[in-house]
């Protein structure tokens, strides 16, 4: 590895055309086409490194843009230069002093730095030919929070804390948790089934088909009319039963006061949780919520921009759910902060997966959690959708509604050449034809 080079970076505009089958529509988002902002680090050796951030089409543009401008801090370093101190490469990315005021840590640039530094960490697994979740496994406490910038969470999370949550679960039974994976997989559950824009009978299909196939986990998109909203979910429930676990999910469409009636009105669901009643940044609005309406777990976090706010919402004990993102927030680095914050306040994290390449990400984030830092499988599922999957190069594997382990070196978000050609907008022929 001391010898690997990064020559150049490609970056690409990546847009599928999901709106056209309702695919990913939820009450806010109402025609999605799953789109990334995707770049490539280029080598002086055959590896390369992929990294993406995933978007909803139009904006993937701004983003390309950011990308492209935070490239010049990894080309023509040796790989060994940045993973010594990927803190400081991090810092190099979001601390720079002219793009600093767009953010800071937050938005497009934060987007775009998120999609660079995954690539880093893809490229650093493969060198070291291992999947990122077992090159983190494997990695000493201190080599793991070298990586973590404890620059406004330490009054929550000091690195003592960080150091002290890391040892004791690698001296835990790491052995016996890495076998019970390997044997029983991790628990998902399916988005696919509840889509906004689904008509009555293809929810009910999807969920004869998702049964069959082992869910029992299942999420549906709602913030329409209620008396909609809690019809689609009967409908639901009358397909999976009473006994399998339903999540509901506003994607940020109500204000507090709206969130805490329409959760009320919900409830006679029975909600395994509800999913961003209101906006992300709302901290004390997600704390009156879960206050207001104690039957039912609040849970947020795939729009929650940094480390910052999801240290807020620990702090302020309003959420009992904490869904990190693979790519909002500063990649592998500050989602090792979030995974440890989360520990310390003992809240279980299901990440947000529904995206192009988001579900390929967290797998490896939610084994490394259950490995070395949460060593709880206890209230943690990861989102499923299944959508897009055919294009990666080592896509998710799913057997009786559970991720399988990842074996290929990497961290498993490498697009095939050919989807990548037809797919890139607006030149690709999905776009032109």
């Amino acid at each position: 590895m001391n010898q690997l080079r990064i020559t150049a970076v490609r970056v690409i505009d990546l847009r599928f055309p999901t709106s056209r089958h309702h695919i990913g529509s939820d009450a806010v988002n109402v025609d999605p086409d799953y789109s990334a902002a995707y770049c490539i680090l280029e080598t002086n050796s055959p590896l390369e490194g992929h990294g993406l951030t995933f978007t909803l089409g139009r904006g993937t543009d701004l983003v390309v843009q950011a990308l492209q401008y935070l490239s010049q801090y990894a080309v023509n370093r040796t790989l060994a230069s940045i993973t010594q101190d990927l803190r400081a490469f991090a810092r190099q990315l979001t601390d720079d002093s002219q793009f600093r005021w767009l953010g800071p840590e937050k938005g497009v640039i934060h987007l775009a730095t998120g999609a660079l530094i995954n690539a880093v960490w893809d490229v650093y697994a493969k060198s070291e030919s291992k999947p990122l979740w077992q090159l983190l496994a494997d990695m000493e406490p201190a080599q793991i929070l070298s990586a973590v910038d404890f620059r406004y969470i330490d009054d929550a999370l000091t690195e003592a804390e960080a150091l002290a949550i890391l040892t004791s679960a690698r001296s835990s039974g790491q052995p016996q948790r890495l076998a019970q994976l390997q044997q029983h997989g991790y628990p998902a559950y399916t988005t696919s089934v509840g889509w906004f824009g689904y008509s009555e009978d293809k929810i009910r299909s999807l969920c004869k088909e998702a049964l069959a196939e082992g869910w029992t986990h299942f999420k549906l998109k709602v913030g329409g009319d209620p008396a909609e909203d809690l019809r689609r979910g009967h409908i639901v429930r009358q397909e999976i039963g009473w006994t399998n676990q339903l999540m509901v999910d506003a994607n940020q469409k109500w204000g507090v006061l709206e969130a805490i009636q329409r959760t009320r009105q919900l409830a006679e669901l029975k909600p395994y949780w509800m999913e961003e009643p209101t906006s992300p940044d709302d901290i004390l609005g997600h704390a009156r919520i879960r206050c207001e309406v104690p039957e039912v777990r609040i849970a947020t976090g795939e729009h929650v921009q940094n480390r910052i706010i999801f240290k807020q919402l620990l702090q302020a004990n309003a959420i009992d759910v904490l869904q990190l993102d693979s790519c909002r927030v500063a990649g592998v680095n500050e989602n090792l902060a979030i995974l440890l914050l989360a520990a310390k306040f003992n809240i279980p994290v299901c990440p947000h997966a529904g995206g192009v390449g988001l579900c390929e990400y967290v797998q490896h984030l939610s084994i490394f959690d259950f490995l070395s830092v949460s060593a709880s499988l206890e209230n943690r599922v990861i989102e499923f959708v299944d959508h897009l999957h055919e294009h990666f190069l080592h896509p998710t594997v799913i057997r009786n509604g559970r991720y399988q382990l990842p074996s290929a070196p990497g961290f498993s978000i490498q697009i095939k050449p050919e989807s990548l050609t037809r797919y890139t907008y607006p030149q690709g022929p999905a776009w032109t034809e």
